[in-house]
Formats: C-alpha cells, sequence, structure tokens
C-alpha cells in the first residue's frame, strides 16, 4: 500500500503530533506500507528531503511560521510549485492522510485526494479549540475552526481520533461526522530499558525532582507549575524543565521573580532519549496544559512508573483516572497543583505506588504493534 501523508510537523521539530506520526510511519513501513511524508521544511536546517526506516520517504516544501506553531506554505516560492507538481504527477498512492483539522496542509491533503481521486483518510489530534497567548488570535482560531476545520471533518472519507476526546470534538465541531478511535502507541521497550540521567540526580544531591517535559508555550502551563512550585516553599525539592520554545525567556524571568531560579533548572531542547531519561530520573512528572488530544508525554511517564500530576483536559483522563495513578487537577488552577505536589513530596511510598499502578494503566494500552494493525485494518476496508 503507497500512502501520502500530509503532515504539519515532522521531526525534527518536537512535539507528540511529529512523534506520533513519525513512529506510524515506522511501524507501518515495517509492515510493507510504501510511505511519503509531505511536511513543512520546518526547521530549515532539517534536510529537504531524506530516506528514513527503508520504506518512508521525506519531502519537505518551502514553509513559514504566520503565527507561532502554524505552519504556511510560501507559496510565492517556484520552488514550491516545481515540488508539488512533481508530487502531483510522480507517484500513484492508494491512501491520502491528515493530521489535525487546525493545519493548513490538511487543507492540502484533501485538495490531492479530490484532484486524484484518492481516499482521503483524517486523523485528528485536538480535542478542543487551540488555545493561544493572546485573545485576538484565539478568536481568529476558533473562527478559522468553525470554517475550513470543519470543512475538512466534514469532507474526509475516513476519521480517525487519537482519544475518545478528540472524538467528542469532531462531533461536537462537524455534527454528525463519524470517527473512531485509536490511541497512539509508544516505544515502550525502549522507554523501560532506558537508564535514569544519573547526572542529573547528583547535580540536585538527592533532592525530590519535580519535572516537566514538552515544548515551552502558553498553552503548556508551565507558568503555573512555577508558581506551585514557589508555593510549595520546601527546601529538599529542585524543579527541572526539559523543553524549548518561545515562552523559555518569559519562564525563566518568572523563576527570578518568584526567587527560586536556584532551584529551577532548564535544560532546553533535548533528544528523544535524553529527555526521556531526565524523565526517569523524576520523582514527580507534571503536565500542566490548558489543551490536550492525549498527552503523549504524560503516556511516557507511566511507562516510566513516574508519580503523575497532571491536568484535567483532553484525553488525559484515558490515560490515568486518578484513582491511585496520579493526580488529575483542574487546569490554571495552582493552589490545587499546589496541594498535590505537596502530597507527593512529603510521602515517597505514595510516589512509588501511584508510578507502579500508571504504568499498570497503559502498559498494556499503547502499544504499536496493536495500533498498526487497527489503522491498516480500516485502510484496507473497503468502506469509507
Amino acid at each position: 500500500m503507497k500512502i501520502l501523508v500530509f503532515s504539519p510537523y515532522y521531526p525534527p521539530h518536537i512535539g507528540g503530533l511529529e512523534s506520533h506520526s513519525d513512529e506510524f510511519n515506522k511501524h507501518l513501513s515495517k509492515k510493507g506500507g510504501s510511505i511519503t511524508v509531505f511536511t513543512p521544511h520546518l526547521p530549515e536546517t532539517s534536510p529537504k528531503s531524506e530516506m528514513l526506516y527503508g520504506g518512508v520517504s521525506v519531502i519537505r516544501f518551502p514553509a513559514f511560521e504566520l503565527i507561532h506553531n502554524y505552519p504556511v506554505p510560501k507559496f510565492w516560492k517556484k520552488e514550491f510549485w516545481e515540488i508539488w507538481h512533481k508530487l502531483l504527477s510522480e507517484k500513484e498512492y492508494d491512501l491520502v492522510i491528515s493530521r489535525t483539522r487546525f493545519f493548513f496542509p490538511s487543507l492540502m491533503a484533501g485538495s490531492f485526494a479530490r484532484k486524484k481521486k484518492l481516499r482521503w483518510v483524517h486523523i485528528e489530534h485536538g480535542s478542543d479549540f487551540a488555545q493561544f497567548k493572546s485573545k485576538t488570535v484565539t478568536k481568529i482560531g476558533e473562527f478559522y475552526d468553525r470554517t475550513f476545520g470543519k470543512f475538512i471533518l466534514q469532507h474526509a472519507d475516513t476519521l480517525i481520533a487519537n482519544s475518545q476526546a478528540s472524538c467528542n470534538f469532531v462531533h461536537r465541531l462537524a455534527k454528525n461526522s463519524s470517527c473512531q478511535v485509536i490511541y497512539r502507541g509508544v516505544e515502550s521497550k525502549d522507554l523501560i530499558l532506558l537508564k535514569p540521567d544519573e547526572a542529573l540526580r547528583t547535580m540536585t544531591k538527592g533532592k525530590i525532582i519535580i519535572g516537566f517535559v514538552g515544548r515551552l508555550i502558553s498553552g503548556k502551563g508551565v507558568s503555573d507549575l512555577l508558581y506551585a512550585f514557589a508555593a510549595l516553599k520546601r527546601n529538599d525539592c529542585v524543579c527541572v524543565i526539559v523543553g524549548d520554545g518561545p515562552e523559555k525567556a518569559s519562564l525563566e524571568k518568572l523563576a527570578e521573580k518568584l526567587q527560586i531560579e536556584t532551584s529551577v533548572y532548564f535544560f532546553g531542547h533535548k533528544s528523544f532519549r535524553e529527555a526521556m531519561s531526565l524523565l526517569k530520573a523524576f520523582d514527580i512528572f507534571v503536565n500542566p496544559s490548558y489543551t490536550e488530544g492525549i498527552p503523549t508525554s504524560v503516556i511516557e511517564a507511566a511507562f516510566c512508573q513516574k508519580a503523575i500530576i497532571a491536568t484535567i483536559v483532553g484525553g488525559t483522563k484515558e490515560i490515568i483516572n486518578g484513582d491511585g495513578d496520579g493526580f488529575l487537577v483542574e487546569p490554571k488552577n495552582i493552589p490545587q497543583l499546589t496541594e498535590k505536589l505537596s502530597l507527593f513530596a512529603s510521602d515517597s511510598n505514595v510516589r512509588i505506588t501511584s508510578g507502579a499502578k500508571a504504568f499498570e494503566a497503559v502498559k498494556d494500552r499503547f502499544d504499536w504493534e496493536k495500533t498498526a494493525e487497527e489503522y491498516l485494518k480500516i485502510f484496507n476496508s473497503k468502506n469509507v
């Protein structure tokens, strides 16, 4: 089966959608699929084209970010049209896939599918309207969703959601559009075998490590974690932030303002293995996000048997339910987050027990072998 995937971002760009897309492609190519990824050339340091895993061809087209995290093709560039026309004429595909209704490449996927008379499968990652720092931009984003996003969800031949929360959002936005839920897989064997970062443990001198892993954007709520950490007022705890993004400088300034800069460590961008090794050294993992489809970092933290505190947004409750396998808190509720941090920080046995239960909750549900088979069953089905 020859599959063309329109991905709004792709590694080395970092995020849950990116890792889902990359791992999805890797596992489907192992089952004999021939996959071409058409994606923005962002970051521009990435190669314009490359071959991965023996069966995944990546083609990157000229693009820029109209606003942060929203890529748009450079339509005025001759290079873009040369790549586009080559894509139209060079190969025959069996299937076109798009990811997340909010991104422009999903419209491009629909256009390509209709022009070539191909089945269009859309995979939805979001569970709510996009949230931005600016209220004006948030409103514009919602308008886009209610027009173009709705159009994509109503016109794709097959809709697949990565969580029940995403599926519910599809129904809410596109009304009668039907979709099926297929959970993402996780590279669980790699996570289980990976060793904790001993350098971090040495550097923090045996203190309780509270940590976050992810992009530093306003929607991730990392400022709430810093406020909660400051309110904790414990000398036996440190806070570790792994990741990069446009909010990094303002978060560093906030740490100084709260007078916790000597207890907060910003590690910046790390490779997947480096980030997961750091996560494995955490005692408490926090995901204070305001919106999610299904948060990959929470799944990874559960596989690493970490004590988890996460906001009850999107599909988070489909990972842990808060009944002994971690704490679920309301987004932007800093006092509640502080309270749960204090409970975990005060009792190592509770942390260990909670982490073990989180692992039991995820170990059989987020498996790429099972996930790939579910996707292939749909792709091979004659029913659309």
